[in-house]
């Protein structure tokens, strides 16, 4: 194994609280109650079209949608950083990889302009080989695409690489992309949806498991 490519949001980095913040702003702005913090977070791996959809019940097309968006958008770009930390045990798993040399990086559905921007406040972290957007590519995940790009961008194949993703998208391109797949469930799930079933190669549910899996499995590929 040479690579540990990850999601960003509700994998790599707990960003639900900034995004429960600015919704629940929005909402205020236009005399709206709050909405808990458990029902926003549900969504937030689904992008702010969800989240509009959620705070207001429209949907993209429909009057006001885009006016919503564009402003939920620039409320989070001013508090990116705020409250989002890495999920516990990610940034001990970041040190593990890079002390036995394996590189990771990210394969994201957020658009560059919020992901360039919220990695510079964790520069305390090991540097990822690459971060990969869907800005870099003509096809998004669920599609093998960016994934494939990243390991292009590392200098490994997709068999030497690994993918650690809470949608089931994220197993879905991983797959495509010929590697091995881990499922997190403690990321941003649907309250209908199970990890279980999305046919990853593994499932864990804290990531303080994943470096024990890469170990058993993986490390000496």
């Amino acid at each position: 194994m040479k690579a540990v490519l990850f999601d960003l949001d509700g994998t790599l980095f707990d960003t639900a609280p900034d995004f429960v913040v600015v919704l629940n702003q929005l909402r205020e702005q236009e005399k709206l109650p709050p909405l808990a913090d458990t029902t926003i977070r549900e969504v937030v791996s689904n992008g702010a079209r969800a989240m509009v959809q959620l705070g207001f019940g429209i949907d993209e097309g429909d009057r006001g949608y885009a006016e919503l968006r564009e402003r939920l958008l620039d409320l989070y770009l001013a508090h990116l950083a705020t409250h989002t930390v890495p999920f516990p045990g990610i940034e001990l798993l970041l040190n593990q990889l890079a002390e036995h040399q394996i590189a990771w990086g990210i394969v994201t559905n957020k658009p560059s302009a919020y992901t360039i921007p919220l990695m510079k406040a964790f520069t305390h972290l090991p540097t990822p080989g690459a971060v990969i957007c869907p800005d870099d590519v003509a096809r998004r995940k669920p599609d093998p695409e960016p994934i494939l790009l990243a390991c292009t961008r590392i200098g490994c194949s997709p068999t030497e690489a690994i993918y650690v993703g809470d949608h089931e998208r994220d197993i879905m391109a991983g797959r495509a992309a010929g590697m091995p797949t881990i499922a997190c469930s403690y990321g941003y799930i649907d309250s209908d949806d199970d990890p279980a079933s999305w046919n990853a190669d593994h499932l864990v549910h804290n990531a303080d498991e994943i470096w024990p899996l890469l170990k058993q499995h993986y490390l000496n590929n």
